[in-house]
């Protein structure tokens, strides 16, 4: 068995200025610097951690690293844990979205399990990434807790699939927090939530 601890990044430019990130590269800002270090004490004090990862953008990986000095370990970048590749919607302000992109986005909102970010990948094909990578990365270290800090598309979109099997009650799961700890067991091909924050 093994134990994923999924973390969100902390809060980055692109959050406080309200703009969709996908796999632009925005750092954190100083307020998600904290909200890291914060988080890797709580794992350090409730998880025995034996490896990081993160995905290679820079927010996730500024939040890997506050993991990594408090629990002493390398970190293992990984481009498949990204965000969701938003395409034409990359770097724009959120609000600007609708006007933009109003049938997409209209998905988005209502059905995101169906949506596709104009020029990007498909929640689908996010879906399909995510999970593929997770599982690589929970049989290449069975009976061992890893730290992975992602974002907030890719631990959506795992809910769902773990919960459902499919990306059809997406709508249904809540976004993460920023420096959120998602916690997933896998054993022998089964996938269970056992902690959500």
């Amino acid at each position: 068995m093994t134990t994923l601890s999924l973390v969100r990044h902390g809060e980055s430019e692109a959050n406080r200025h309200n703009i969709f990130a996908g796999q632009i590269n925005p750092d954190l800002q100083d307020r998600g610097v904290e909200q890291a270090k914060l988080t890797a004490k709580y794992i350090e004090k409730n998880y025995k951690v034996d490896k990081i990862y993160s995905s290679d953008l820079q927010r996730a990986h500024r939040t890997a690293e506050c993991l990594a000095e408090v629990l002493d370990l390398d970190i293992i970048p990984e481009k498949k844990l990204r965000e969701i590749n938003g395409g034409e919607w990359e770097g724009v302000e959120y609000n600007k979205l609708p006007e933009l992109y109003p049938e997409e986005f209209k998905v988005w909102i209502e059905d995101i399990g169906e949506a596709r970010c104009r020029g990007g990948e498909s929640t689908k094909e996010l879906g399909e990434r995510i999970m593929n990578i997770l599982t690589e990365i929970a049989q290449e270290n069975d009976g061992d807790t890893v730290a992975i800090a992602t974002h907030a598309t890719p631990i959506r979109v795992a809910m769902s699939m773990i919960k459902t099997g499919d990306l059809k009650e997406m709508k249904n799961i809540p976004w993460v927090s920023n420096a959120s700890v998602t916690v997933f067991e896998y054993n022998c091909g089964e996938w269970k939530i056992i902690a959500e924050s």
